[in-house]
């Protein structure tokens, strides 16, 4: 019998450009470091800020599968979850499943400690993040350890991440397109238990508001005296 499939909304617009906007910027901070553009370095770092902060409140106030209590889930529902993979295959859930939550969050708390840890680091020789002053040498010092170390842990999870989305398209479940369109193509016989036309989604123009807030703020503070040197 031939499996009918179901098109559900999963991801807001705000979320989708929240992720592809973190992917270009980890990119561009990767380059800038390399090359030495450390002005423009802590222009996009400063924008970092922006988008994990915004998502904290959008974790909070936003659309459903945004919202953190939606994904993030007791260690026992993801063992439960790990089983039933393994007794059924990769179960189709709208938005992260029980696992995938945990390393959202992971990722997140360590983009955070990169982005905490810049703001004390130095490169000893022109640039200063905007709290430097405010620690002795020494702290400095670790904490630009922290900040060199941390980016190299930030990318072997982004790998482990790429691994599961090449994984669970192997197994039917396409992440990659769904963080694209918003949309997941389902088969019934695979959809989780979650009420999938139950989510509710909030307005971008919600997000705008929140997004133009926190950029009015680091703009004016951090990222404008930098480009008045430039």
């Amino acid at each position: 019998m031939e499996n009918k499939y179901v098109k559900i909304k999963v991801w807001d617009l705000p979320i989708r450009i929240f992720h592809w906007t973190m992917v270009m910027l980890m990119a561009l901070l990767w380059w800038s470091a390399e090359v030495g553009e450390m002005q423009w370095h802590q222009i996009f770092a400063y924008s970092l800020l922006i988008l994990i902060v915004f998502r904290l409140i959008w974790g909070v106030f936003g659309s459903d599968t945004a919202k953190f209590n939606h994904f993030v889930h007791r260690p026992n529902v993801v063992v439960r979850y790990l089983k039933d993979v393994r007794a059924a295959g990769v179960q189709v859930v709208p938005g992260h499943n029980p696992l995938g939550g945990y390393m959202v969050v992971l990722l997140i708390a360590m983009v955070s400690l990169q982005l905490i840890s810049g703001l004390f680091a130095t490169d000893e020789i022109f640039t200063e993040g905007p709290l430097f002053s405010y620690v002795s040498s020494s702290t400095s010092a670790a904490l630009t350890t922290v900040h060199k170390l941390n980016f190299n842990l930030i990318l072997g999870l982004s790998v482990l991440h790429v691994v599961a989305i090449i994984v669970h398209a192997i197994k039917g479940d396409k992440l990659v397109g769904a963080m694209l369109s918003g949309y997941k193509k389902v088969p019934q016989d695979r959809l989780s238990s979650v009420a999938a036309t139950q989510l509710q989604f909030k307005p971008a123009w919600l997000a705008l508001v929140f997004v133009m807030g926190l950029a009015g703020v680091v703009v004016t503070f951090l990222i404008w005296p930098i480009v008045q040197v430039l």
